[in-house]
């Protein structure tokens, strides 16, 4: 049975906590509770309690739970940690990392994927402070659900709505593999190799060539992956992001370094090549090259390996090979053509001559033999659940 820790914050829409456990429950999850001082003013431990069939956490300095490291068993033995209502203060609170109470302290020491369904008026979801908290989470590989739209308690009108209960269920089943019941889920056994971020070719002791990938889609789908109980090895260029829950990760800086590290991660039952690779390396100086005046330095450029070509015509070839394609005119038309040239399964294609590249969201196309999927622009972690999901399928 799928297990999740269910923390209601304090705001007027934690009363539909009550209708979210009652759905958990219909779809066999069990659920504990966490209520939080500002949760109990909308609805009370018993409540819960009476709903989840299991006890409901308020208080960190519990004598009895404390005395056994309560907290920490609480953080680490649910599959899922869901948050819901997630108000702006808590995610603020989650996303600097502060532990001032039983909710915030379980965050910040649980090991297990996070799930937060914010809910607050539409001023403070789109003040800036939200944002960069919003993103900041993203970033460190929680999984925040878009707010609804309408009325709110306040009397204005906006994003920022409690997603309904059965939405926020929907999510918590796609985590779990469409509710299949496997917490470990439809990919456990599988390895899967995934790439990441940009690499860096120096030209000197101080400078490099790069580009402006960010690494996000590529870490959304390392940890979606490892959501569905993969093993994910994942090969990051230098980015600022945390690892994802239950994925190992290798640290490398050019694509030569990537090209051995991907080597040495195989075999692999399918690969993901999100990484941004550079085309180029130069020849690096051993001193900082030093400007003159009217004489820019003269760069001598080689290719760089081609890691998706050189993994699907290896003789250790996984069994699903899929690239990523960034454009930025004619999209389907160049990822079809990569797809042939590389030898790839699948093309995952987008354009990126707008804010995709450090972005938070995502419009893609996937490219196979049958022909071309598109999907909407979506937050990049929902691009990336969605495409675990198929690969899970594939596999």
């Amino acid at each position: 049975m799928n297990k999740i820790l269910l923390i209601v914050g304090g705001g007027i829409a934690a009363y539909k906590a009550c209708e979210l456990i009652r759905l958990c429950r219909k779809a066999g999850i069990e659920v504990k509770c966490v209520l939080t001082a500002g949760g109990q003013h909308f609805v009370t431990p018993m409540t819960l309690a009476a709903l989840s069939e299991n006890q409901v956490y308020t208080n960190l300095f519990d004598l009895k739970d404390e005395a056994e490291m309560g907290h920490i068993q609480l953080s680490r033995e649910a599959d899922l940690v869901v948050v819901a209502p997630a108000t702006a203060d808590l995610m603020a609170k989650m996303a600097a990392g502060i532990a001032d109470d039983l909710a915030t302290t379980l965050l910040l020491a649980t090991d297990k994927p996070v799930l937060a369904a914010p809910a607050m008026n539409v001023r403070m979801w789109q003040h800036a402070a939200t944002r960069r908290n919003v993103a900041t989470l993203r970033g460190d590989g929680v999984t925040v659900l878009e707010p609804d739209e309408g009325p709110m308690a306040c009397g204005e009108y906006g994003p920022g709505r409690l997603p309904e209960p059965e939405a926020i269920l929907a999510a918590i089943q796609r985590h779990f593999g469409s509710g299949t019941g496997d917490a470990t889920g439809k990919l456990t056994g599988k390895h899967i190799l995934v790439t990441a971020g940009p690499t860096h070719e120096p030209i000197d002791p101080v400078r490099y060539i790069a580009n402006r990938s960010s690494g996000k889609q590529g870490y959304a789908i390392a940890g979606a992956l490892a959501a569905l109980g993969a093993k994910v090895t994942l090969v990051s260029g230098p980015v600022t992001l945390a690892t994802p829950p239950g994925v190992t990760r290798i640290d490398v800086e050019t694509a030569q370094d990537m090209a051995n590290a991907v080597a040495q991660a195989l075999p692999a039952d399918a690969a993901v090549m999100v990484a941004a690779v550079g085309d180029w390396h130069a020849e690096r100086a051993d001193q900082k090259l030093k400007k003159q005046a009217g004489t820019p330095p003269s760069l001598t450029l080689s290719e760089n390996p081609d890691i998706l070509a050189m993994l699907a015509a290896s003789p250790r070839r996984p069994g699903l090979v899929i690239g990523f394609a960034a454009e930025t005119e004619h999209v389907i038309d160049h990822a079809t053509a990569k797809r042939t040239r590389k030898g790839a399964d699948w093309i995952v294609a987008n354009d990126v001559s707008g804010d995709v590249m450090g972005g938070e969201a995502n419009a893609v196309h996937i490219v196979t033999a049958d022909g071309v999927e598109s999907w909407e622009r979506l937050p990049k972690d929902e691009v990336a659940r969605r495409l675990a999901a198929r690969i899970a399928d594939a596999l």
